[in-house]
């Protein structure tokens, strides 16, 4: 697939974006195609460049995850000179995403008013912690902090555990990937109407939205639900269960399957002919008492035999791997979800995008991009600086 034939070729994308939240709005919009530019400061780079795994010079595992498809420039907003060449970009992109501290773009001449003045199709994406009106304004926003403000951290893991982060950072994640969608929704009215709009995206807010099903539950008991780690709320056997030699997750949805599970996979046909475990709801009611059983069962049996009978039964299962095993797997390679850095011998593989499209998973144009990369051919592309030029500003540290 050329660069030509993705959905959001000719979109240019000004990131003025760090850490995470903003950066993967902008990722999302490169992998569809958009011309992702981003905006670091030309000696720091952003953050993530020192966090985590050293990957090369400048890059690390945690700067990579989140800048594939990009190209970088340092820039110094702090120098009159430098903040002159973003308000030029500013004005010749379609769309622009931030997370400055609130009123932090405002005193540069980098909020909304000023670039839509004169970018009155500018697509303006504000990230921050919090809303933008309310008396937690200037607050940071910090995804652990608002994993426990919103109650993420409550919902996760077991009851007779204490709060408990996710894995990943979720409320940076799901806020980019909402914030990504909010832009793309926008840029399809501006094809109607021609004018851009401003969107703005809270953490806290897409903290609480990721609660889902979980937070009404709260809402109509009036109090945390239970935790159930690894297990269902609703469904009984669902889980994470240990077979003789390995981890296994077995999901069984409904009546037929656990039938099926009990008679074939299992050889207990009296839990299956047991009216107390005859249908979902009663098996929720009496879990207590059955799952040891069925988890004695399974303990004695080889994972790859379990794996076997579970799937000729029709019932969903697989392996629970680790981390490196999953990414390095069979089923990863097929779906060519991992990409070489040909450009940095001996680093670990890029994630490639998940979006598919008439069957072709969309490509990496651009590796994850080291610092300033690009800063060159962007000045001159864009905005025409001659060469003589370019190298008083790179003397002066106002470039990279």
């Amino acid at each position: 697939m050329t660069a030509s034939d993705l959905p959001l070729a000719g979109i240019r994308v000004l990131d003025l974006s760090r850490i995470l939240a903003g950066p993967w709005c902008g990722q999302v919009l490169a992998d569809l195609g958009a011309d992702v530019i981003k905006v670091e400061h030309p000696q720091r780079g952003d953050d993530t460049r020192d966090w985590g795994m050293r990957l090369g010079e400048r890059n690390t595992c945690y700067f990579n995850s989140v800048n594939r498809n990009k190209r970088s420039i340092g820039i110094d907003l702090g120098q009159p000179e430098g903040l002159a060449i973003i308000l030029d970009l500013a004005r010749k992109s379609d769309v622009l995403i931030q997370n400055f501290k609130t009123g932090g773009a405002d005193k540069l001449g980098l909020g909304y008013a000023a670039l839509s003045a004169e970018n009155p199709g500018l697509i303006y994406c504000s990230i921050a912690g919090y809303g933008s009106e309310g008396p937690e304004a200037a607050r940071p926003g910090y995804d652990l902090v608002i994993q426990g403000e919103s109650g993420l951290m409550a919902m996760n893991g077991n009851d007779d555990q204490p709060p408990l982060k996710f894995g990943v950072a979720i409320a940076d994640l799901f806020t980019g990937q909402y914030a990504a969608q909010a832009v793309l929704a926008a840029l399809v009215q501006r094809g109607r109407t021609g004018k851009g709009r401003h969107v703005e995206m809270a953490l806290f807010d897409c903290g609480l939205s990721v609660t889902s099903y979980y937070g009404l539950e709260a809402l109509a008991l009036g109090e945390d639900p239970p935790r159930y780690g690894n297990a269902h709320p609703s469904i009984v056997p669902y889980g994470v269960f240990d077979a003789a030699d390995g981890a296994l997750v077995l999901t069984v949805g409904n009546n037929a399957q656990y039938d099926r599970f009990c008679r074939m996979v299992i050889d207990r046909t009296d839990l299956a002919e047991n009216p107390c475990y005859a249908t979902n709801l009663q098996r929720t009611i009496h879990r207590s008492e059955l799952l040891p059983l069925i988890e004695a069962e399974l303990r004695a049996r080889p994972r790859a035999e379990l794996l076997a009978k579970l799937a000729a039964n029709g019932i969903p299962c697989g392996e629970v791997l680790g981390l490196n095993r999953a990414l390095r797997s069979e089923r990863a390679g097929r779906a060519g979800m991992l990409v070489e850095d040909r450009d940095n011998a001996g680093a670990p593989a890029v994630l490639a995008p998940p979006y598919r499209l008439d069957g072709e998973r969309l490509p990496i144009r651009h590796m994850p991009p080291a610092l300033g990369h690009d800063t060159r051919a962007v000045l001159e592309e864009e905005l025409g600086l001659p060469a003589e030029r370019l190298d008083a500003l790179k003397a002066r540290d106002v470039i990279a």
